[in-house]
C-alpha cells in the first residue's frame, strides 16, 4: 500500500526582528514538572506523585497543546541539512514553514474538540495550542530549494546546500619544521 506524502509550501517573506522573549527555553518543561510536583506535595497523606482524576492524556500531548515548542533533530549530509520534528496529532494544514532573511520558521496551531453523548453523561472538551521554532540558516543553504514534507505526524524540512558548499574539503599536508 503506497503512503501519501504531503508537500508543504515554503514561503519566502520579510521577517521582523525577533524579541528575546521568544527564545527557546529547553528546560522550561522540566521546571514546570518540578513546580507541579511541589504543588501536589501537600494534597493528601503522602501522595506527592498523585495526578488529578481528569488528567488522562499523555504528557507529550499536553505539552504540545499548551503551546510548548516541539523538539527537533538536525542532521547534516554532504548535500543538505535536514530538520525533523515530531508533531503528533497534527495535520499538514496546521503547519506553516517560512523562510525570511536567512531564518527558517516552523509554526503550528491546533484546535481539537471532542464531544461524547451517552445515556448517563455528556462530555465536551476543547484543547488548543500553538508553537513556533526559528533557525538561523547557514550561508551555505540554497534557500530557494528548501522543501518540507509531512508524513504520519513527522515534519521533515530539507535544506539543500549550494553547489560550492558541496565540494569536498581539501586536505593540507602538515610538514615538520
Amino acid at each position: 500500500m503506497a503512503q501519501s506524502v504531503a508537500k508543504l509550501p515554503v514561503k519566502n517573506e520579510k521577517l521582523a526582528p525577533v524579541s528575546t522573549s521568544e527564545t527557546w527555553q529547553p528546560l522550561e518543561s522540566l521546571r514546570q514538572e518540578i513546580d507541579r510536583l511541589f504543588d501536589n506535595f501537600g494534597l493528601g497523606p503522602w501522595q506527592p506523585f498523585r495526578h488529578s482524576l481528569f488528567q488522562a492524556e499523555p504528557l507529550f500531548r499536553r505539552a504540545l497543546m499548551r503551546g510548548t515548542t516541539p523538539a527537533v533533530d538536525v542532521a547534516e549530509s554532504e548535500k543538505a541539512y535536514e530538520i525533523t520534528a515530531e508533531l503528533p496529532g497534527m495535520d499538514e494544514k496546521d503547519i506553516e514553514v517560512k523562510v525570511a532573511e536567512s531564518r527558517l520558521t516552523i509554526k503550528g496551531e491546533k484546535l481539537e474538540e471532542k464531544e461524547e453523548k451517552k445515556k448517563d453523561y455528556y462530555l465536551h472538551e476543547r484543547h488548543f495550542g500553538s508553537f513556533e521554532r526559528s533557525f538561523e540558516l547557514p550561508t551555505t543553504v540554497d534557500a530557494d530549494k528548501i522543501e518540507a514534507n509531512f508524513k504520519k505526524g513527522v515534519l521533515t524540512v530539507t535544506l539543500p546546500k549550494k553547489a560550492e558548499a558541496q565540494k569536498p574539503a581539501k586536505k593540507i599536508d602538515v610538514k615538520a619544521a
